[in-house]
């Protein structure tokens, strides 16, 4: 869905498509931040 959304926009413009892409965006922005806090820590140990 999220490459889906940013393909359509990319093609038409339409601000509605570039919404659903950042909404569709954002489980996997939090998800490497957490895996990339979790790095640090371990490096840390």
């Amino acid at each position: 869905m999220r490459d889906f959304s940013w393909k359509y926009f990319a093609m038409t413009g339409d601000v509605d498509a570039y919404l659903l892409y950042k909404e569709a965006s954002d489980p996997y922005e939090e998800e490497a931040a957490a895996a990339e806090e979790l790095i640090v820590e371990e490096e840390a140990e």
